[in-house]
């Protein structure tokens, strides 16, 4: 992410080399087409590359804002600064309305629904006298500064890229930090960065109503740059324009915005000159080509053109300047013995498969236990009802005195208990660093406006500080800069118990941890797990490496078939014959 703020050194360079050079006005007006498709980009970049939501509907919000401030300015004499305001105010309603309802879909339903909320739009829009029907509204001033007359010109290009140049950084700055991490972990889905304490929906919800002020925003600039408003800049042709100049450009890139708007616009003129030169006849040629683009792009350069600088562009070390932070707040830890864990009859069928009947166990401050059985036993099932992944059918678990049953997985995780996954769960292209701070996530309070004024300082330093503490506790302090991506199997499972370790739990659960490490790096782990008990913490262990259970457990609870089979110390568990014949049958 520090690597990317090099491209807002040279953006601004460039932007000043076009401001005092004698460019003709055509290509100043181009440009200021750009600045503005590129504020709609940027949002998409947080909405569809970031979160991995896909709008079509950006288009739609243009025109919210376009059409609040050529109606006030022409019925009210509103001023335009104020109208940009009255805009934001009525974009915002609608994102939350509109949010509230798509984002509760998955799938294709949630880009369906964005169109048709785009289209309902647009034929408001065209439809309504107030507005103008499809004719629009006509005559709308342009923007002054301290008595400046912006224009249509150089001035309007040094408002509207300022205004760009702003939006980046705040961007920039939100991405690298607490609500940023958060907004990123959803892209791969939700049940990493629920684990971790994160509200997916609410963070959907405000990456969607940024997006969609963003998109305002370009709008009250367009209305002032034209002088007129109608529906045609705002259908659901250009909401497909936005995502694809996005996309082509890097979707997952802040600088990708800025770049597919520019290649886009300056394509589009170019072919709608040149083809019906080269074909003999007049046709929105240019669009096919821009289908033909766009396959090339998601098939050879699926991050976007952007992606073949980036890889390119020096990437420092983040700066460690949390020496001197304080620590953060933790919570009160068991005594040693105290029951941690009672699990009670649980049960879960799904339809008529009952998967997990009955189990019950205990877990005491300072035990490890381990969960146990053969491949369909119903382990990671019984994993999940705990965590509050899965929903109990019946029975309940008590988590250090209070039922959680029932209650969220983040609600869960606010209590203290952290876990890992049988599949490594991470965000590849960031830090080690970054991945572990993100365990931290319930332990820090800073949101998206002091994340993008960068009032959130001293707690960054503080969720890096401790995110350092707990890689260098498991030995893997060597590797705070790496990026996770990059990790082989041990290091990355590693990284998993740090990241739950920042969350200061009372109870660690660990999903096959040992699954697809080396000899060597089931040794590590199994002496990282040794320290952590002599620390005097808590963990449930699900594991199939019989050497790895057996060596570091206190105590095993077997299941066969989603049932208790039994449970005991790993000694007695190794001389029940009931254990055996579940592992290697029986002989007939």
């Amino acid at each position: 992410m520090l690597a990317r703020r090099y491209g807002l050194w040279a953006l601004i360079g460039v932007l000043g080399l076009v401001a005092v050079l004698p460019l003709p006005d055509f290509w100043i007006t181009q440009l200021n087409y750009i600045g503005l498709y590129s504020l709609v980009g940027l949002g998409l970049v947080l909405l569809t590359g970031v979160a991995g939501l896909t709008s079509f509907g950006q288009a739609a919000f243009v025109g919210i804002g376009a059409y609040t401030t050529a109606w006030l300015t022409l019925n009210t004499g509103m001023s335009p600064w104020l109208t940009l305001f009255v805009g934001l105010a009525i974009t915002g309603v609608s994102a939350l309305i509109v949010a509230g309802i798509t984002l509760r879909m998955s799938g294709h339903y949630l880009p369906l629904a964005t169109i048709a909320w785009g289209l309902s739009l647009y034929y408001l829009m065209g439809n309504l006298d107030a507005l103008g029907k499809y004719d629009g509204l006509l005559g709308i001033k342009g923007l002054t500064v301290l008595g400046w007359d912006v224009g249509q010109g150089r001035g309007f290009f040094v408002l509207s890229w300022s205004v760009v140049v702003l939006a980046a950084v705040a961007i920039l700055h939100l991405l690298d930090s607490r609500a940023g991490r958060a907004m990123r972990s959803m892209r791969g889905g939700t049940q990493m960065a629920e684990a971790m304490g994160i509200n997916t929906l609410r963070y959907k919800i405000i990456v969607f109503v940024i997006a969609a002020l963003l998109a305002s925003i370009s709008g009250w600039l367009f209305a002032h740059f034209q002088h007129s408003v109608n529906p045609s800049p705002f259908g659901l042709k250009m909401g497909i324009e936005y995502l694809f100049m996005t996309v082509v450009g890097g979707v997952g890139h802040v600088w990708g915005a800025i770049t597919g708007a520019l290649l886009t616009k300056l394509l589009e003129d170019h072919l709608q000159v040149l083809l019906p030169q080269l074909i003999g006849t007049s046709g929105s040629y240019e669009t096919i080509v821009f289908g033909i683009i766009l396959v090339l792009t998601l098939k050879f350069l699926p991050n976007g053109l952007w992606s073949l600088v980036d890889r390119h562009m020096p990437k420092p070390q983040r700066a460690m300047d949390w020496a001197q932070a304080l620590p953060l707040s933790t919570r009160t830890k068991p005594e040693q013995g105290e029951l941690v864990l009672d699990v009670q009859a649980i049960r879960k069928t799904f339809g008529g498969l009952v998967a997990v009947n009955d189990i019950s166990f205990q877990i005491k401050a300072g035990q490890i236990v381990g969960l146990i059985g053969p491949n369909g036993a119903g382990k990671s099932t019984t994993f999940n009802l705990i965590t509050g992944l899965l929903s109990l059918t019946s029975g309940q678990v008590v988590f250090r005195g209070k039922t959680i049953s029932g209650q969220r997985s983040r609600e869960i995780a606010s209590q203290g208990m952290s876990r890992t996954f049988q599949h490594v769960k991470m965000i590849p292209d960031m830090s080690v660093l970054e991945n572990v701070a993100l365990g931290a996530h319930l332990r820090g309070d800073k949101g998206v406006v002091s994340a993008m004024t960068r009032l959130n300082k001293d707690e960054e330093r503080q969720l890096f500080k401790e995110a350092q503490t707990q890689l260098e506790r498991i030995g893997m302090g060597a590797y705070l800069h790496e990026q996770a991506g990059n990790l082989a199997m041990g290091p990355q499972r590693l990284m998993e118990i740090a990241r739950a370790l920042c969350g200061d739990p009372a109870l660690l659960l660990l999903d096959e941890p040992a699954a697809g490490l080396r000899h060597k790096e089931k040794q590590a782990l199994a002496a990282v797990l040794r320290q952590l008990q002599g620390e005097g913490m808590s963990l449930l262990l699900v594991e199939h490496d019989m050497d790895l259970v057996m060596d570091v457990c206190d105590h095993l609870v077997v299941m066969e078939f989603g049932t208790l089979l039994t449970q005991g110390t790993p000694t007695e568990i190794q001389e029940s014959p009931a254990v055996r014949a579940a592992y290697l049958g029986t002989e007939h």
